[in-house]
């Protein structure tokens, strides 16, 4: 059976709270015909005990490797320096506040034996309380996008691609979509992976949902603009046609309105952002909540 190689790539900024539990599980993933070669730790400015987690995982295991950068510079930057390392046929990107399942990597990589698929998602799960307005609207966002992935591919948190990227502009916020870009004007199939599971915590204060929604909305904007490229989730009707396969209970209709109105603040403020204040958040402010997650 064909083996396929793969380098994974976390760019972290103060994860120190996350990182040990993220190689942990990586190094104990359960794999058939994926070799996990090497794992870089790209820390950007951390300035808590990050780096110091992330080399005693190297003594451990030398597929551990950190890069550090003294400044943030950008999630591209970081990215860039992942990229000019990695050595293997399959590159995978992982955000630094996620967990993966025991045989995520594996579900992710393994249709990489088809030489047509260039690039694949995996399936964030927020482990927020959905019982409350704001953990609702972060398991209804994730939800959406999951449903909307079965018919047109839309990357997140994790994703596994053809070593064929070689540098990413460093003013974009949205690698992923970046990315898929590129991976798709090379003529690959894009596949989402749903069975590749991460747990995920979305933020836990309106105005952390807000800095995230309105930072990513400003990048897939940026995108559009720049390279005339389009994430299938940047379009409002993609994702309301899709609202249909979701199951609400009565009680949560009153929520669906509010998680609406957040979602399109969230879209006035990030094209505010782009056209207005020129941004588009190439480095941004951490959120905050999201952080330590519990899984």
């Amino acid at each position: 059976m064909q083996q396929v190689n793969v380098s994974i790539g976390i760019c972290v900024y103060n994860e120190g709270k996350n990182i040990g539990k993220l190689l942990g599980m990586l190094l104990s993933q359960k794999t058939n015909i994926v070799c996990i070669s090497e794992i870089y730790v790209i820390s950007s400015g951390s300035t808590d005990n990050t780096n110091s987690i992330v080399k005693n995982y190297a003594k451990i295991d030398p597929r551990v490797k950190l890069i550090t950068q003294e400044n943030r510079e950008g999630k591209a930057s970081a990215i860039n320096l992942f990229l000019g390392n990695a050595s293997s046929e399959v590159l995978v990107l992982q955000s630094g506040d996620t967990l993966p399942k025991e045989d995520t990597i594996e579900k992710l990589v393994e249709p990489f034996v088809d030489p047509a698929i260039g690039m694949t998602g995996g399936h964030s799960i927020p482990v927020n309380d959905r019982k409350t307005f704001l953990g609702f609207t972060v398991q209804l966002q994730w939800e959406l996008l999951h449903q909307l992935s079965l018919v047109t591919p839309r990357f997140g948190e994790l994703i596994a691609f053809r070593n064929l990227v070689k540098n990413m502009p460093k003013n974009t916020n949205t690698d992923e979509a970046y990315i898929e870009h590129v991976i798709n004007d090379h003529g690959f199939e894009l596949k989402y992976i749903p069975q590749a599971l991460l747990y995920n915590k979305g933020p836990e204060t309106i105005g952390d949902f807000l800095k995230q929604r309105r930072r990513i909305y400003a990048g897939h904007l940026h995108l559009m603009k720049t390279t005339g490229y389009e994430v299938s989730s940047l379009n409002l009707k993609n994702v309301l046609m899709v609202l249909k396969n979701i199951n609400i209970t009565p009680k949560e209709i009153i929520f669906c309105f509010g998680a609406g109105f957040l979602e399109v603040l969230g879209r006035i403020l990030g094209t505010y952002d782009l056209y207005i204040k020129k941004t588009n958040h190439c480095v941004w402010d951490m959120v905050k909540t999201t952080k330590e997650l519990n899984k």
